[in-house]
């Protein structure tokens, strides 16, 4: 475990610093080029509920995939962490206007405030058909590697125990992010595809 632990290390500093190279024209650019193969994909057409993260400094820009979800009347959910242990919730946002009001977190992430109660929570209404996935490397088995962290693995647990079941899982890459083998455990769940600027259109994990 130890040895794991100090690949994934090492890994995660790898990337980042590829990541930080990347000026914020590119990261622009390859965000869109990623949204729109996103926009084209037929299983985001036919998915209603939607779960999106909101993008960090070193991740894919996801605004303009939430004005795409608003405008296709999609419902849409994004994450709401908690800042002690792993747990993450995904509540319901209900347009751009709701998500400019949101607060920002300790993590320089917008989410709704522990006091706003009345948001409907994903799995306690219905479940969810895709989920767009973070992370900080990806490799074309489907491996993911996270922050460290276990918000969005332990949330696909709880969506395995749902009636709807698991849903299908989407994540948005940077180029620089794809990594030949990413290091994983029996804890670390596979994701469906990866998206990102390639001549192919995706890669398939599995």
């Amino acid at each position: 475990m130890a040895a794991l632990r100090a690949a994934k290390q090492a890994l995660r500093r790898d990337i980042k610093q590829r990541v930080a190279a990347l000026s914020e024209q590119e990261k622009q650019r390859q965000s869109k080029v990623v949204s729109q193969k996103l926009f084209k994909h037929p299983i985001y057409a036919s998915c209603d509920r939607i779960a999106v993260f909101l993008s960090m400094h070193d991740e894919v820009r996801t605004e303009e995939i939430l004005r795409d979800l608003f405008a296709r009347g999609k419902t849409c959910f994004i994450p709401k962490y908690q800042t002690q242990g792993s747990h993450m919730d995904m509540l319901q946002l209900h347009s751009m206007q709701d998500m400019d009001s949101l607060p920002l977190t300790s993590w320089n992430i917008k989410q709704p405030s522990d006091e706003d109660l009345t948001r409907a929570e994903a799995l306690a209404t219905g479940g969810l058909d895709l989920i767009l996935m973070p992370g900080l490397g990806f490799d074309q088995s489907g491996n993911r590697l996270g922050r460290g962290k276990g918000f969005y693995d332990s949330y696909l647990e709880r969506c395995i125990r749902h009636p709807r079941g698991k849903p299908y899982t989407i994540a948005l890459a940077f180029k620089e992010q794809l990594c030949q083998e990413i290091p994983v455990d029996d804890n670390d769940m596979l994701i469906d595809e990866v998206l990102y600027e390639d001549p192919g259109v995706v890669v398939e994990c599995r």
